[in-house]
């Protein structure tokens, strides 16, 4: 994960505040009702669980942000190391996305 997330631009880096990156093993039932139903084969990599920072106002009391990886899911996907650092790079990037507030059909 640390190869992943020293790969992160430093433009992200900086402007992240107060955000635990964690590894979970699978996501709860929480999590996967998050998931597009059209695709039943889908796996959930990662979640973000916090308030984007679009939405927050000044005096608005805050746990910290939380941006959740899943190891089942990356292991099933990723063919090597390599793919799975990549993947978690991705999702991390995804997840930060949701953080700066960037709507799930803007993200790539």
């Amino acid at each position: 994960m640390s190869d992943a997330l020293d790969s992160l631009p430093e433009r992200f880096s900086r402007l992240v505040e107060n955000v635990a990156i964690a590894v979970e093993e699978e996501p709860n039932d929480e999590d996967l009702e998050s998931l597009d139903d059209d695709d039943p084969d889908a796996e959930l990599l990662g979640i973000y669980r916090g308030v984007a920072l679009t939405e927050r106002s000044h005096d608005m009391p805050l746990l910290p942000d939380e941006i959740a990886v899943f190891r089942g899911p990356i292991n099933r996907v990723a063919q090597s190391r390599r793919e799975a650092v990549d993947e978690i790079r991705e999702t991390i990037v995804h997840e930060l996305g949701h953080y700066f507030g960037v709507d799930e059909e803007e993200l790539p």
